[in-house]
């Protein structure tokens, strides 16, 4: 039996006393929220803050556990970066909350924690090494070749010329549907097309009998890779996560007595088969209370669909005022809305700031000057010492589109800014070379653990490489690796823990080059640890290439492309990189896709009518428009280009817009 909690005023004010400002309070909407205990969804403008009031909620519920049939809190979010702020902020005050019976992290860690991995214990007598796509696709790219029993050479050699020639190459994944595994498209539940690359004038496709074997041995290589390498695709854990509930449904009653309240922070950026895991443990036959918190409209990482994945409750509270915009702002943001709750949506903006959005009109003599126009305005405004400052495009670059790219009436974000380039934008696991490990870790722990971790996994690559496997005849994880020298090699144990603090401590210290020698004289004696003879062979590449050219990165913020002008410093970035952020002052830089621009697929949206428009492209184009324009609390500035502009400039409301010619 569930129990009863109620959350009073107290509980609000202790909340407040923590999260807000002195002298702030909740208002009447984001009350509503914390002391519903309900199933519902939570739809959050830009800026409203809803992260604040989910973690308002659980400041209150960290003093009511332990709940007295024992049941937890489950919070998941769609990145680390989303958990680890929620842990930021509240994890000192909540003791109880991070930890057993309660679960905070992202959708792929319960899924993988809870399903995948005690399936694939089950079903294989061990765990697997890895689930992490970059391991994936580099275990993939070294067994490409493999033959495999019970398949002829030319069927073998159809079925990797189709990957290769399909550009297919490892972007299908497994589904399980009426007890049976199927390959699938993407993300999107579409079986997998199996059709022959067209060569010369005799093109054939391939016979429904060899379309049917290519798909066998796509599936045995995949099985080949998960079972006997240990080594998962993201995708893989759902697709063993599936079978799990539908093989043994009491894991579905186990999860909801465990955990009494799910919380999803930004529903709107899961997934399909994300989705439908959740549905169906917390909501189908379920008696946990689900709460999924996010917007709809600035679903920019799915694909856009007639219907959207993620379909309201039959209780759906809002979250209207925007404590980042300002009323001119988020009166123009509304406007590019792709679901507006029946008509009822609004977006309320709450920030006092009576800037007007402006339009900076350029053509292609003066496409340079914007950036030193956007900061004349800034100046203008003195904004330039009050916070964040960024221009912002949704397509960045043409990749090797050379033809596209010397088109003057094409423009990316590259156009406006020749020296922008488009990196990683956080620290990986894996990398190319032995020196990046060295280069690229996570700066924002002040403590030696990130930099050990970047070498210990230099080092597992190149036992990799080097087709070197533990007795299971599996690659080596960090713990693995550790267990087998602590037991078998205790001295040589000793000697690379002390290597590995005083490498970490040198780099700590910029010596980086120091390190990288000192690495590559030590593994010879490294290699010894695992073959008779020590030398390198398969690794050499790896260990002598220069390193990847990536932009360091602090609070996953990109810190490098960016324009400076003085006192003014303005970040370069895609609309992707910045959902979620707040600026003082952005400039939407609009960008072609299939042919046309922002202004022309949303004129309406600038001429001030809400957006009502099927065609997928225009939704693709509103949603990120949307995300675009709304992170901005001052200025919001769009650069549109003069015959554009000129398309729009007889109906449009000057009381809604302050117009700039760039000169």
């Amino acid at each position: 039996m569930q129990q009863v909690i109620e959350i009073t005023d107290q509980d609000i004010q202790y909340a407040e006393s923590i999260l807000l400002p002195e002298g702030k309070t909740f208002d009447q909407e984001r009350r509503a929220f914390i002391c519903n205990l309900n199933t519902l969804d939570l739809q959050a403008v830009p800026g409203s803050g809803k992260t604040t009031v989910l973690l308002a909620k659980l400041l209150i519920l960290e003093a009511k556990l332990p709940f007295s049939d024992g049941s937890g809190i489950l919070v998941l979010s769609h990145t680390n970066a989303a958990v680890d702020e929620i842990k930021e902020r509240i994890q000192k005050y909540c003791p109880k909350l991070f930890s057993y019976p309660n679960f905070i992290g992202t959708i792929q860690g319960f899924v993988d924690e809870f399903l995948a991995i005690p399936l694939y214990t089950q079903k294989f007598k061990k765990k697997p090494i890895r689930i992490d796509n970059e391991i994936y696709e580099e275990k993939i790219d070294e067994i490409f070749g493999l033959n495999l029993p019970g398949f002829r050479v030319q069927e073998q050699k159809n079925a990797r010329y189709f990957l290769i020639g399909n550009n297919f190459k490892y972007t299908f994944r497994f589904d399980y549907v009426n007890n049976e595994t199927k390959l699938i498209k993407g993300i999107n539940d579409i079986e997998l097309p199996i059709t022959k690359p067209k060569r010369g004038k005799n093109w054939q496709d391939f016979t429904d009998k060899e379309k049917t074997r290519i798909k066998e041995w796509l599936k045995r290589f995949k099985y080949n890779v998960m079972q006997h390498e240990g080594v998962l695709h993201f995708d893989d854990a759902y697709f063993l996560a599936k079978i799990y509930l539908i093989k043994y449904p009491i894991i579905k009653t186990i999860l909801q007595q465990r955990f009494q309240l799910v919380f999803v922070d930004e529903m709107q950026d899961m997934d399909i088969h994300q989705y439908n895991i959740l549905e169906e443990i917390f909501f189908i036959d379920s008696t946990s209370i689900y709460q999924r918190i996010g917007d709809r409209n600035q679903a920019i990482y799915n694909p856009v669909k007639t219907i959207d994945i993620w379909q309201d409750r039959a209780l759906v509270l809002p979250l209207n005022g925007s404590q980042r915009l300002s009323a001119p702002i988020a009166n123009l943001v509304k406007k590019f809305a792709i679901d507006t709750n029946g008509g009822n949506f609004d977006i309320i903006g709450l920030n006092d700031c009576e800037i007007k959005p402006h339009i900076l009109v350029f053509n292609n003599d003066t496409i340079s000057n914007i950036l030193p126009t956007f900061t004349s305005i800034i100046r203008e405004n003195d904004l330039q010492n009050k916070g964040k400052l960024k221009a912002i495009c949704w397509n960045t670059d043409w990749k090797e589109d050379q033809r596209n790219r010397n088109d003057p009436n094409k423009l990316r974000l590259e156009d406006y800014y020749p020296s922008f380039k488009k990196e990683e934008a956080k620290p990986r696991q894996d990398y190319n070379c032995l020196k990046s490990y060295l280069i690229y870790f996570n700066r924002d722990k002040k403590t030696l653990a990130p930099i050990r971790k970047n070498i210990l996994n230099a080092l597992l690559r190149i036992l990799r490489l080097e087709r070197i496997k533990d007795v299971n005849n599996t690659s080596y994880s960090i713990q693995r690796l550790i267990n087998y020298l602590k037991f078998f090699k205790p001295n040589e144990y000793e000697i690379l823990n002390h290597n590995l603090y005083n490498w970490s401590l040198q780099i700590v210290k910029g010596e980086v080059e120091d390190v990288y020698e000192n690495i590559k004289n030590y593994i010879p004696d490294f290699l010894l640890l695992f073959k008779n003879d020590g030398i390198i062979t398969m690794s050499g590449q790896f260990i002598d290439s220069d390193p990847e050219n990536i932009i360091e990165v602090n609070q996953n913020e990109l810190i490098s492309n960016c324009y400076v002008e003085g006192d003014v410093k303005i970040d370069i970035a895609s609309v992707h990189s910045v959902k979620g952020q707040t600026h003082v002052a952005t400039l939407y830089l609009e960008s072609s896709f299939q042919g046309s621009y922002e202004s022309e697929r949303l004129s309406p949206q600038f001429l001030g009518s809400n957006f009502n428009d099927r065609r997928v492209h225009h939704k693709s184009s509103t949603k990120m428009a949307y995300v675009g324009l709304s992170r901005p609390t001052d200025l919001l500035c769009i650069a549109i280009h003069q015959t554009r502009f000129d398309q729009l400039t007889e109906n449009l409301d000057q009381n809604m817009w302050e117009i700039r010619y760039v000169e």
